[in-house]
């Protein structure tokens, strides 16, 4: 390297993946994610919820195989940030049986500009919702059986826009 030339060293972007039963607090997973940190301009996030379905669910339970659920977000949260060049991302998913307005899914993704970290963060909730191993079952309110809820056509139109490269 010729005097004056300055190498430029792009911090390792961290992927953090947790699979948990308890719930999570939106705001310290950002904060840990951006803390000390003076390279990210942007900061985008998605949370999912559960819904009642109209009144009638009293739960939603999910379901996942330990170690292969991790494995599998993390290879999709890795993809994510090479793609879009983030500078980091948290995927957090909860198992067990969650109340209508209880969190299910976080995704937070950084980037040094807003629309890479808008797509980071669609693109690996759009994977999420048709490829991670989860199952989701209901819990109906008057006791009867639910129903075991599967990917439904418009999530996998929504993960066929990322099959080019941008």
């Amino acid at each position: 390297m010729a005097a004056g030339d300055r190498a430029t060293v792009k911090p390792e972007a961290p992927v953090t993946v947790r699979i948990q039963s308890g719930d999570f607090d939106i705001g310290e997973e950002i904060g840990a994610l951006t803390a000390g940190r003076a390279d990210i301009g942007a900061v985008a996030s998605f949370t999912g919820l559960c819904r009642d379905e109209g009144g009638r669910l009293s739960a939603l339970e999910l379901e996942h195989y330990p170690g292969m659920a991790e494995r599998a977000i993390r290879a999709i949260a890795e993809e994510a940030v090479e793609r879009f060049e983030l500078t980091g991302l948290t995927a957090i998913h909860r198992y067990g049986k969650i109340a209508p307005g209880g969190n299910i899914v976080l995704v937070v993704a950084t980037a040094s500009h807003r629309q890479a970290a808008f797509d980071g963060a669609s693109f690996l909730m759009d994977y999420l919702k048709t490829d991670a191993p989860f199952w989701k079952k209901e819990h109906l309110k008057d006791g009867g059986a639910g129903e075991w809820v599967s990917a439904k056509d418009a999530d996998d139109k929504a993960k066929a826009r990322w099959r080019s490269k941008p």
